[in-house]
């Protein structure tokens, strides 16, 4: 029988507690153990509860990391956007370094990148699918306007070429850059295999500085 503090919730207020209390042990155990190795039964057990009662506040597992997905949109928008317009020298490659270190620092949210188009976004209902896409529509709009701060010469579909670029690069890299322990310690050991060792950040600033060169270059001149 769940535990007192776990019986089922009989008010919104109630309800959005649980619903935070599920999520931050999700949280919790996907930094630990990676997307991929976490199940709705870790889940339920970390938060004390059975796992039929979990699914009272989500349907499945791929809708709460759907969830923290968009969770991590919001927040990774809100720290690229900060780091762009404290940007002294604007440029390409400083466009690019923002993407990348910004990334790079949220494994978590490489992690679910990565998982979001590939399982997350197919085991949930439509309704969870647009209330996700609408959520990372409305965290890109201001990195739209600081990229264009940025870089005046792009357009909105060049912005919108850049972060799906970059979204889905973070995404691949971290997946390549966190084998599983012997996997990586296959690689570590053979040196015709470091090629295969990946960091992250250096990587995908490169990818991006030559992405956006390009997109810079390939807008027309302004007229004098």
């Amino acid at each position: 029988m769940d535990a007192p503090e776990f019986q089922r919730a009989r008010s919104p207020e109630a309800k959005r507690l649980r619903e935070a209390a599920i999520l931050t042990a999700a949280r919790s155990l996907g930094h630990e153990r990676g997307i991929r190795d976490v199940t709705l039964t870790d889940i339920a057990a970390a938060v004390g509860m059975h796992k039929s009662a979990l699914l009272r506040y989500f349907e499945t597992r791929e809708e709460i990391f759907l969830r923290l997905t968009a969770e991590g949109w919001a927040e990774w928008s809100q720290a690229l956007t900060a780091r762009l317009r404290e940007t002294a020298e604007p440029g390409p490659a400083a466009v690019a370094r923002a993407f990348a270190a910004t990334l790079a620092a949220r494994g978590m949210f490489c992690d679910l990148l990565a998982h979001a188009p590939l399982n997350l976004e197919r085991n949930v209902s439509l309704d969870a699918v647009r209330e996700f896409k609408l959520a990372t529509l409305a965290a890109r709009v201001p990195i739209a306007a600081a990229v264009r701060e940025q870089l005046p010469a792009l357009d909105e579909q060049d912005v919108v070429d850049l972060v799906a670029t970059a979204v889905s690069l973070a995404g691949a890299l971290w997946q390549i850059a966190n084998p599983g322990a012997e996997v990586a310690a296959l690689y570590r050991g053979d040196p015709r295999l470091a090629h295969a060792v990946v960091e992250v950040e250096p990587r995908l600033a490169r990818v991006l500085t030559a992405t956006v060169t390009g997109l810079v270059a390939g807008r027309p001149e302004p007229r004098p």
